[in-house]
């Protein structure tokens, strides 16, 4: 697998993760800062259960890590995981002009 394969399936998983409104309000949440999985569950009015399952993917996409106290588990932002999602975005920004120019031309040698 290529790199930029590789890459290109990260970017992919991230923007799974980001894809869903409960797992966008653990982020939100969580970019206040560190956060006790007690604290999510009475914020975003989650059962244990559907909080669990939303927190692993988006440790799976790297987005998020935890460390145990105790029986509690705390929850914060990778900061690196955002520098290289907002960078990966940034360069889809070429890509966007490229595909208007070229639908430019498209309609030109159409008509």
């Amino acid at each position: 697998m290529t790199t930029a394969t590789r890459d290109r399936a990260h970017l992919a998983a991230t923007f799974h993760a980001l894809s869903d409104e409960t797992r966008l309000a653990i982020v939100e949440r969580l970019r206040r800062g560190e956060c006790c999985v007690c604290e999510l569950m009475d914020q975003l009015e989650a059962a244990q259960s559907r909080l669990s399952f939303h927190l692993k993917v988006l440790r799976d996409a790297g987005l998020i890590d935890c460390r145990r106290e105790g029986r509690w588990a705390y929850y914060w932002l990778v900061p690196e995981a955002l520098d290289r999602l907002e960078a990966s975005v940034g360069t889809l920004q070429p890509t966007r002009v490229a595909l208007a120019q070229a639908g430019a031309n498209r309609a030109a040698c159409c008509t």
